[in-house]
C-alpha cells in the first residue's frame, strides 16, 4: 500500500486489521520515500550473503611487518572503524522511522547496520593485532561524519551515505586490498567491499525511483551537497596521518624512490573516486558537467 495507515503499526503485511489501534510513532510512511523494486531481491542477497569473522579471515596468518608498515595499517583501520561507526548509526536510525508496513526496506536496513557492526569488528581486530593502540582520529573527521548524523531526509541520507560516501569508500577498500602488505588486512577489506557494494546498489536504486516521481529531487540532492560543503569548507579535510598511511601502503617501504610511487597511487585513487561519483551522478540524471561540480564538492573526508 502507498500510504499505510498509522495505527495499523505492527500489523503484519496482508493480515486482516481490526480497526481502532494505537497510532504509532513512524514519521515516514509513504512507500516512495523509501522504495526501489530492488529491494526484495537485494535483501536477499544480502541475508544469504553474511559471512562470519571467526571462519572467513585467516587471524592466525603469520606474518611480520616492518614498523612503520603496521602503523600505517593501524591507522587506516582507525580510520575504517569511524566510518563504518557512522555508516551503522545512520540506517539505525532511519530504519525505526520507517513504517513496518515497508518490511523489505526495514530488513535491508537492518542487515546494513549487521553489516557495518562486522566491519566494525574486524577492522578493529586488524587494528589490534600485532598492538595494543590504535590511531588517531581528526576534529575534521568527526565533524565531516557529523553533517551525515544529522541528515534527517531518508532519500538525501541516502544520498549522502550510500551513494556519494560509500560509493567512494568501494574505491578505498578496492586500493587496500590491492594495497595489503598481510593477508589479513586483505581479507578484510575485500570482505568489506562486497557488502559495501550492495549498500550503493540500494541508494542508487532508490534515488532513480524517487528521481521518476519528483522532478524537483535532483534540485534538493544538489543542494544537500552544497549545504554539506558549507558547512565544512572550514575544515581541514582527510586526516593527514591517515593520508600519509595510504601513500605509505601503496609505497610498500620507506625509501624516497617507493614513498613517491605510493603518493602517485593516493593520487590516483582520489580520481577514481571523483570518476565513481560522477557516473553515479549521471546515472541519476545529472549533465556531465554538473555532475563533476558536485562530485567536486564532495567531502575530502572521502565518505
Amino acid at each position: 500500500m502507498d500510504h499505510p495507515p498509522s495505527d495499523w503499526g505492527l500489523a503484519a503485511r496482508g493480515a486482516l486489521i481490526e480497526s481502532g489501534g494505537p497510532r504509532t510513532p513512524f514519521d515516514i510512511t509513504h512507500r516512495d520515500l523509501v522504495w526501489a523494486e530492488i529491494a526484495p531481491s537485494l535483501y536477499s542477497h544480502a541475508a544469504s550473503a553474511q559471512w562470519n569473522p571467526d571462519t572467513e579471515v585467516q587471524w592466525n596468518a603469520d606474518f611480520t611487518l616492518p614498523d612503520e608498515i603496521e602503523t600505517a595499517v593501524v591507522q587506516v583501520m582507525t580510520y575504517l572503524i569511524e566510518n563504518e561507526q557512522a555508516a551503522l548509526v545512520i540506517p539505525a536510525q532511519l530504519l525505526a522511522r520507517i513504517h513496518p508496513h515497508f518490511r523489505e526496506v526495514l530488513q535491508l536496513l537492518a542487515v546494513q547496520a549487521a553489516d557495518e557492526a562486522r566491519h566494525m569488528e574486524v577492522f578493529t581486530r586488524r587494528a589490534l593485532l600485532r598492538r595494543g593502540e590504535m590511531g588517531t582520529s581528526s576534529v575534521s573527521g568527526r565533524e565531516s561524519l557529523a553533517t551525515l548524523l544529522g541528515e534527517a531526509d531518508f532519500s538525501m541520507a541516502s544520498f549522502l551515505l550510500s551513494v556519494l560516501g560509500e560509493g567512494s569508500f568501494l574505491n578505498l577498500l578496492e586500493f587496500l586490498d590491492k594495497n595489503a602488505p598481510d593477508p589479513v588486512t586483505r581479507q578484510v577489506t575485500r570482505l568489506a567491499r562486497r557488502d559495501e557494494a550492495r549498500h550503493v546498489a540500494f541508494g542508487v536504486a532508490h534515488l532513480q525511483h524517487q528521481a521518476e516521481l519528483d522532478p524537483s529531487l535532483r534540485s534538493r540532492l544538489r543542494a544537500a551537497v552544497e549545504r554539506r560543503y558549507s558547512a565544512l569548507v572550514d575544515t581541514s579535510g582527510l586526516n593527514q596521518d591517515v593520508f600519509d598511511s595510504l601513500v605509505i601502503l601503496a609505497a610498500g617501504e620507506w625509501t624516497p624512490q617507493a614513498i613517491g610511487k605510493g603518493y602517485d597511487a593516493v593520487m590516483k585513487l582520489q580520481s577514481e573516486m571523483d570518476d565513481g561519483r560522477r557516473r553515479r551522478l549521471v546515472h541519476l540524471g545529472f549533465p556531465g558537467d554538473e555532475a563533476a561540480d558536485l562530485s567536486a564538492l564532495h567531502t575530502r573526508n572521502f565518505m
